[in-house]
């Protein structure tokens, strides 16, 4: 397994990942449309973005968005933001999970990063007891306006 920074053609194959979720089945789409890939071609051009996916015997079967945020806070710490993540249905359970938070865990080290933060939807309780195991303390209580 192999752990890269996506190009356009991981595009349908990371939408379908989001689409195939609990949650992601009433929010997203499983077909690749203009906003996705709008959406993509920011990702891609910023920086301070990351869409990264895992591939296994050449299939994409996880992803995550990672966003460095530089900040005051923290004496000037940059933190690094997880977002996104999903692993393919028929893939859970397999460690490739964990084995991409502690990808993105050490380059956020190597990084000079203060932390590593994520947001998880109040229902996901499994991935609760996940990122536990990975050390995340539930230390703050999130808030979201939606806008549309």
């Amino acid at each position: 397994m192999i752990f890269r920074a996506a190009v356009r053609a991981d595009l349908p194959a990371i939408v379908a990942l989001l689409a195939d979720d609990v949650l992601g089945k009433a929010r997203d789409f499983a077909v690749v449309d203009d906003a996705y890939e709008r959406a993509f071609a920011d990702i891609d051009a910023d920086p301070r973005n990351l869409l990264l996916v895992a591939e296994d015997a050449g299939e994409v079967v996880a992803c995550l968005q990672l966003t460095y945020i530089p900040g005051l806070g923290r004496h000037g710490a940059e933190r690094a933001l997880v977002e996104a993540v999903r692993v393919r249905s028929d893939r859970r359970g397999q460690g490739i999970g964990a084995k991409l938070m502690a990808w993105v865990i050490e380059q956020a080290r190597q990084r000079g990063c203060g932390l590593v933060q994520l947001t998880t939807d109040k229902s996901r309780v499994d991935a609760h007891r996940f990122y536990a195991r990975l050390g995340f303390v539930a230390s703050h209580v999130g808030m979201k306006l939606p806008l549309r």
